[in-house]
């Protein structure tokens, strides 16, 4: 079954609905517009960034994705598993990133994970399948889910941008903690990635 997904339509109605319910919301809405789609193209690419985001900076990250993209000729399972575990650390990826980005390619090359089946589970099931992958973390399939698979209701706990961005529109005393996450956001369902797009959006207009 396709599950909804998000689109430039739809998410300017969902950040409306937001702006509606929550002045907070509302007022980044007014002095910015409707926040950016940030989409990513569903797949093993998407997944392999995802990963190389994990605890350094996005710019950094986007460097050593570059550079392996480059190596490999072209991003794919197959091609990462003839590069092997040492030759991705000889392109760049530390030992955990290297093991972690040739495992999935590895279970993706062998059949043992279908990434194009994700739109035919429930996002219970599809999210089991990706967090039972080793380097693949509540944070990494909720990234994937909010901006690979563009579902409308998905909140990346545990985002530090979000987790001030909050703390700045919410005037809390410091970043928000997971609770306080939860349970602000369950306020902004089904429109919760719409929501952390549009905090995202404040995040890095006031930097």
């Amino acid at each position: 079954m396709k599950r909804t997904s998000l689109t430039l339509e739809n998410l300017d109605y969902g950040a409306q609905q937001l702006a509606a319910v929550d002045a907070d919301l509302g007022r980044i809405y007014t002095r910015l517009g409707t926040p950016p789609l940030w989409a990513r193209e569903p797949g093993f690419a998407s997944l392999v960034h995802i990963i190389l985001e994990q605890q350094i900076s996005i710019k950094a990250a986007q460097t050593v994705f570059e550079r392996l993209c480059t190596h490999l000729g072209e991003m794919s399972p197959q091609r990462m598993v003839s590069a092997g575990e040492e030759g991705l650390k000889a392109f760049g990826l530390t030992r955990q990133k290297a093991r972690y980005c040739f495992g999935l390619a590895d279970l993706i090359h062998n059949g043992k994970l279908n990434l194009e089946q994700l739109d035919d589970l429930s996002d219970t099931e599809g999210r089991d399948a990706l967090l039972a992958v080793p380097g693949l973390g509540p944070w990494s399939v909720d990234v994937y889910y909010l901006m690979a698979l563009r579902r409308p209701d998905v909140w990346p706990l545990g985002d530090l941008a979000l987790a001030a961005a909050m703390q700045e529109v919410k005037q809390l005393d410091a970043p928000a903690t997971r609770q306080q996450q939860v349970d602000i956001a369950s306020a902004w369902s089904p429109w919760r990635a719409v929501a952390a797009r549009l905090l995202w959006m404040h995040y890095l207009d006031s930097r």
